[in-house]
């Protein structure tokens, strides 16, 4: 632990879909982009995710793979800035994961709001597999994998990343008892120096026999400012102050990340699945004429009717791309019917396709140059490969799978 500050890593990953959309861009990939300034993070394409609903027809998935991560070298992820990787790259991965399912009780697993959401929206598919009902804890390995500390999810995610903080704690619990676990501690107490390790000790004295939560936490953040100590050792005061053992796989937080404001072609929600998409690489023409078929106000029947734009889906439109004296030309000249739909449209079109024309250059410059790419992708696994080592070697030490050669 002595090299990571968990607090500081990141980690999300992304389903191969193909080519992305302007919803995935909005929702997901700006962020990222902000936050590979932020932290040391990790964005992986998850391959092994995709075949736990789509086993049986895994022919697309490595072009899926190449397209989506083209879209996010175009979108602005750097391979220098962050680290890119695809997951079945790492075997690290599937081997955290099958020692994690030693101590996870299948209980866990059978309430995560998504296992009988999917499998009531996949009734086509035959989803009674191990895969998917541990793809959760694939999920929870995904990111103990790496130490990581935030997770990046909208609200409806949080629930994968409560259970990998319970995977956690029960995992620390476990096997964060380490021979002489007290006395290192103590020891690495005596390094905070004197005034620092009284008060540490006096807040951990008061949490364990007061239950008192304001000193935990002036502790915790007490210990996240010591210099005199490595990390492991911070790793292992945090476990101490709360009764436990060393933390081994810290527990991550959700970093929550706002709801995508993107609405689709016809109003609901941007997804593939509702074929309501502009794709980060359609062309101009392209995107003309998908905006111009959008259905408007029904009232708007001939070109002087007058219309709502509240009931429009292409006003939604304007609330993500114009400034607000577009908003107000569009709700006077809509209502009065001073403008037609194909007026209304024109700025859509003229934003989104300036907002794309960047990405496209940069999606042709790497579809041209795959050897870029693959350069890209193997440094990220080799780094990758190199933090999920690490964080095996604690586990199976902790274990007692570390064998002696």
């Amino acid at each position: 632990m002595s090299s990571v500050d968990s607090q500081r890593r990141v980690l999300s990953g992304m389903r191969p879909t193909g080519r992305l959309h302007l919803g995935h861009y909005h929702g997901v990939l700006k962020n990222w982009v902000k936050l590979q300034h932020e932290y040391e993070c990790f964005f992986f394409a998850a391959d092994w995710h995709a075949l736990t609903t789509h086993y049986e027809d895994p022919q697309s998935i490595e072009q899926n793979v190449w397209d989506m991560l083209i879209d996010w070298l175009a979108a602005g992820v750097s391979g220098t800035s962050s680290t890119l990787f695809i997951q079945s790259q790492v075997p690290e991965h599937a081997e955290l994961h099958l020692l994690l399912s030693m101590v996870t009780p299948v209980s866990w697993l059978e309430r995560v709001p998504t296992y009988k959401d999917q499998q009531e929206k996949l009734k086509d598919r035959d989803l009674a597999t191990y895969g998917f009902l541990g793809y959760p804890l694939l999920q929870s390995a995904d990111i103990l994998i790496y130490r990581a500390g935030q997770v990046p999810v909208g609200a409806d995610q949080v629930a994968h990343v409560e259970i990998t903080r319970e995977v956690a704690r029960r995992f620390n619990h476990l096997y964060g008892k380490e021979v002489g676990f007290e006395e290192k501690a103590e020891a690495a107490v005596k390094k905070m120096g004197k005034k620092a390790a009284k008060l540490y000790s006096s807040l951990r004295k008061a949490y364990q026999e007061q239950g008192d939560a304001e000193a935990l936490e002036t502790a915790r953040a007490l210990l996240k400012e010591q210099q005199n100590i490595t990390l492991g050792d911070q790793e292992r005061l945090f476990g101490y102050l709360e009764g436990g053992g060393k933390v081994i796989l810290p527990e991550p937080q959700a970093l929550l990340t706002p709801d995508s404001k993107m609405p689709g072609l016809d109003g609901q929600k941007m997804s593939k699945s509702y074929g309501n998409t502009i794709t980060l690489r359609d062309t101009t023409d392209e995107v003309s004429e998908k905006v111009r078929r959008m259905p408007t106000d029904p009232a708007r029947v001939r070109r002087n009717d007058p219309g709502d734009p509240a009931k429009c889906p292409v006003y939604q439109l304007h609330q993500v791309y114009t400034d607000k004296a577009t908003h107000d030309w569009v709700q006077e000249g809509c209502r009065s019917a001073g403008i037609g739909c194909i007026d209304c449209k024109k700025p859509i079109i003229d934003a989104i396709s300036a907002e794309l024309e960047p990405m496209q250059q940069r999606a042709a410059e790497y579809e041209a140059n795959p050897d870029a790419v693959r350069m890209i992708l193997n440094e990220g696994t080799e780094r990758a490969r190199d933090a999920a080592r690490d964080t095996l070697i604690e586990v199976r030490q902790a274990m007692g799978l570390q064998y002696r050669q």
